[in-house]
């Protein structure tokens, strides 16, 4: 302890005391711990979006992609296909198909889209204009259920058709890029966020349907991040394949509980969540089928439709935005500029498009669990997801092959996604690096954002009916599509609040409380010297451009 004035050794009485020199106060400082800087890119990543593993990897991890987005395409056709009159056999073909243009719609987005390692998959935004689709064809007479089916497709591909023109005015017209410069961190902060946390539904709850192989697959992929640790060799196998290793395990546990009667005497739901023969597709997928343009008849259009559709394209592209901005984080690369997001937009509009004339059941949207899966394997190359696009359009022309793998009990899923989402809302929680965390102006538009963009789109959920009726019930029909798909969206909900008020509660004032010093050189074309690196299209196709649309 220090020598002070009141507490000194006893002198001699013959000298006088000696004058106290009070040492300097403690410094507060040396108690604090160690500080880490805002850091643009990840540094931790095995490889990044334009490094490559080696060729046997690549595969593997690719064919990783395609299981883990496979999930999601089950689940929409499952649940719309039964609705709209189509047997096993239909569900199969809507299966492959949605297959098919994720494959295509990826390989467009890795080569002239955003670039990112982000694979285009099947959108559950659009489950709910489709569903107002078949509530009003629900009232028609036809002559039989496959009838019944075909109608409503078409009515789908129609709809699809005439709302992806307002996403593609919004990309090519770079109205959506001028929007993302009202961006800041404090507004990717609950947006990303809600990328993940928005889909907790397809988390627990889904896994719950089946807890007897759920449960495990959960805890086995959490038990892996232990064991990678155990000895060197083992630590790249588990971190990169360590997913499919668990899938294998569990698939095979399901396939044993089965096979040995387990579920013969259960419930419908029971058995269709746990039973690996469950969704008939197998025995219904055709051995080879090219799906091709117009497969269900010619499009029917139909104007009371087409406005629900154009407000899930809206919500689609505000979702896509989200995940862009995770997918460049875990892929080691910048933020991504106005122009690559413009770029990106317009090109899911033209995706969404060829879904129409194809005959998809939904639009597409960039794909969050496998953005997820980026931060899993430490892995954000871009060769790795152009190459799963092999394996989706492989397996969507040779169906039996494609039925096998889409076979997988569904909480096996589920419970990926409790890991692979999550990764997602972590990653939305790293922005708030890039801003004053300790400003009670950002903490209360993040919190109310993130709180809001969760707790409306609930609300919308659980008043939403089977039928596609949601709580805005007005007498125009498509004014009730419009709104309750919007307002279903988390990350849609999320960026409107998140947007309106950081740019008008003490916007100006604030600007280096917001992070716009760390974030507007990302927004411009030549803002930052990486961003050529990691967006400029593979050929050069700015030279062939007139210099107006530069």
């Amino acid at each position: 302890m220090g020598e002070t004035a009141h507490d000194h050794q006893p002198h001699p009485p013959q000298a006088a005391p000696a004058a106290a020199v009070p040492y300097p106060p403690p410094n507060l400082g040396l108690s604090r711990g160690p500080t880490w800087t805002p850091a643009e890119q990840l540094q931790q990543l095995q490889y990044c979006i334009h490094s490559n593993p080696s060729w046997p990897e690549t595969v593997l991890l690719a064919f990783q992609h395609y299981i883990v987005m496979l999930g999601t395409i089950v689940l929409i056709a499952s649940n719309l296909v039964p609705r709209m009159g189509g047997d096993h056999g239909d569900k199969a073909r809507v299966i492959q198909t949605l297959l098919f243009m994720g494959g295509v719609n990826t390989l467009v987005q890795t080569f002239i889209g955003t670039r990112l390692p982000t694979v285009m998959s099947a959108s559950v935004a659009y489950t709910l204009p489709v569903l107002s689709i078949i509530k009003d064809l629900s009232d028609e007479s036809f002559s039989d259920e496959q009838d019944r089916f075909s109608h409503n497709m078409r009515t789908i591909q129609g709809s699809l058709i005439i709302s992806s023109v307002l996403t593609m005015i919004l990309g090519f017209s770079f109205i959506w890029g001028r929007l993302t410069r009202l961006f800041s961190p404090i507004v990717m902060v609950p947006v990303v966020c809600v990328v993940g946390l928005g889909l907790f539904m397809r988390g627990f709850p889904m896994l719950a349907n089946c807890v007897e192989i759920g449960l495990p697959m959960l805890i086995i992929v959490v038990i892996c991040q232990y064991l990678k640790h155990l000895h060197p060799r083992a630590r790249p196998v588990l971190e990169k394949f360590g997913l499919l290793l668990c899938i294998g395990i569990i698939w095979a546990f399901a396939a044993i509980l089965t096979v040995a009667g387990a579920y013969n005497n259960v419930g419908q739901l029971t058995k269709a969540s746990c039973r690996t023969d469950g969704s008939y597709l197998v025995s219904s997928a055709p051995w080879v089928r090219v799906p091709y343009p117009f497969q269900w008849g010619t499009p029917i259009f139909r104007a009371s439709h087409v406005f629900g559709m154009m407000g899930a394209a809206l919500v689609s592209a505000a979702e896509s935005t989200g995940t862009y901005f995770a997918a460049a984080r875990l892929a080691g690369a910048t933020h991504p500029p106005e122009h690559v997001l413009s770029r990106s937009i317009g090109l899911q509009g033209l995706g969404m498009l060829m879904e129409g004339f194809f005959g998809a059941a939904v639009g597409n949207t960039a794909s969050v669990e496998n953005v997820g899966l980026l931060g899993l394997t430490h892995v954000g190359s871009r060769r790795v997801v152009q190459i799963s696009t092999a394996f989706m359009i492989f397996f969507s022309i040779f169906g039996k092959f494609g039925a096998f793998f889409a076979s997988i009990p569904l909480p096996i899923f589920a419970a990926i996604y409790c890991v692979l989402f999550g990764i997602v809302a972590a990653v939305g929680i790293s922005f708030i690096q890039f801003s004053n965390n300790n400003s009670m102006r950002n903490q209360y538009i993040i919190g109310l954002s993130l709180f809001l963009g969760i707790s409306i789109p609930q609300y919308f959920a659980t008043n939403i009916t089977m039928n596609g009726h949601g709580p805005v019930k007005t007498d125009g029909g498509w004014f009730n599509d419009i709104l309750n798909t919007i307002f279903s969206s988390p990350p849609t909900v999320a960026m409107i609040i998140g947007t309106l008020l950081d740019n008008t509660l003490e916007a100006r004032q604030t600007v280096n409380d917001r992070g716009l010093g760390w974030w507007k050189p990302f927004q411009n074309r030549k803002g930052d010297v990486r961003t050529e690196e990691f967006y400029s299209p593979p050929i050069r196709i700015n030279e062939w451009k007139p210099s107006r649309f530069l």
